[in-house]
């Protein structure tokens, strides 16, 4: 099983409690960054942390909750080494991990209903990379990133 990081802000608390619930019903090891009350919680602080746990090698794998996904997936992609991918359907859960190695997923609590999320997050965690198919892509996205990093 897997070991993962999942963080929301207050928009997707009650979806990140769920699937922390069912993510340790399937014996995966999930850390719950926060948020945990309902007051409101800006999603840039938790999408960086989590983001940064990811890029020190803490957890291989991370899912972030907020109103539509979107802006979390924004945020953790600007933390240098990570990739995030803002997933909605079962193919693009699957193809986030096996075609762009993304070590972070986000859902829209607005948007994903409970039994979908659950769906989506154990499709993730059941794939992994498919590094002959899709490593030399991945790996341009990786040189692009230490260019931008380089040059910032």
């Amino acid at each position: 099983m897997s070991k993962v990081v999942i963080g929301a802000d207050n928009l997707g608390l009650p979806l990140k409690d769920v699937l922390v619930e069912h993510l340790k019903s399937k014996g995966h090891d999930v850390t719950d960054i926060g948020t945990n009350t309902s007051d409101p919680v800006d999603y840039p602080g938790v999408g960086r942390r989590l983001a940064e746990k990811i890029a020190a090698g803490e957890f291989e794998r991370g899912i972030l909750v907020c109103g539509t996904g979107a802006g979390m997936a924004i945020v953790a992609n600007k933390v240098p080494g990570v990739r995030a991918v803002c997933v909605t359907d079962p193919y693009t859960a699957e193809r986030a991990i096996a075609s762009n190695n993304a070590q972070v997923i986000t859902m829209g609590a607005q948007i994903t209903g409970a039994s979908v999320a659950k769906m989506l997050a154990d499709i993730y965690l059941a794939n992994e990379f498919q590094a002959e198919r899709s490593g030399k892509k991945v790996a341009q996205i990786d040189a692009l990133d230490a260019e931008t990093r380089k040059a910032g």
